[in-house]
């Protein structure tokens, strides 16, 4: 990475006026451009946030949308996340978003097309995995008849992961650990199996 161009973009990015309807991201150095998702996209992320929601209700954390997550000249807009309810200045990056430390989950939701695709199972997993965010949940319809991947033990050194567990949608998946520990992702957020 070259940190004068990494903040030529970081500059760039905080100055960008979009048309509503559009969100800017950047991501492995590039900010990408993308439209607010489909319905069936947002079903899925509707369901996710309401189970989240009623998930960690009482609990100091909860399950946040729209919102950036900023990590060393990168900052994504996850589809969920789960962070502090009450954030601290710390976790706070020029209130522009939260910084990825304090987020514990990211939940990614794959929207149609190749580029589209590959941003959520490729590089925004690589990135979610050099920032150390402690699990990362893909629900991906595009991926055979559907698929939820989790990935867990982040190795920042190798922009991967230590543990992917991906099941068919139809089985449940659960994270381990952590504020959401004991969440289940299945069928009531999925939907079911295509095909």
């Amino acid at each position: 990475m070259n940190p004068e161009l990494d903040e030529v973009v970081w500059q760039a990015w905080k100055a960008m006026e979009l048309p509503e309807g559009y969100r800017a991201e950047i991501v492995e150095g590039v900010i990408e451009v993308s439209p607010t998702g489909r319905l069936s996209h947002a079903l899925v992320v509707n369901r996710l946030r309401s189970a989240l929601e009623v998930f960690l209700r009482g609990s100091e954390h909860g399950a946040w949308n729209s919102m950036h997550v900023i990590h060393a000249h990168s900052a994504w807009i996850p589809d969920r996340s789960v962070a502090p309810r009450d954030m601290e200045p710390a976790e706070v990056e020029d209130d522009l978003g939260i910084k990825a430390s304090a987020v514990q989950v990211v939940a990614e939701v794959v929207s149609p097309g190749k580029s589209n695709q590959d941003r959520d199972r490729i590089r925004k997993r690589r990135e979610y995995a050099r920032a150390a965010i402690p699990a990362y949940v893909l629900i991906d319809d595009y991926d055979g008849q559907g698929a939820v991947t989790l990935f867990t033990g982040p190795r920042p050194d190798k922009a991967d992961w230590e543990d992917i567990h991906r099941v068919p949608y139809g089985t449940d998946v659960t994270i381990p650990e952590g504020p959401a520990k004991g969440f289940v992702i299945g069928e009531a957020i999925t939907g079911p199996k295509r095909g």
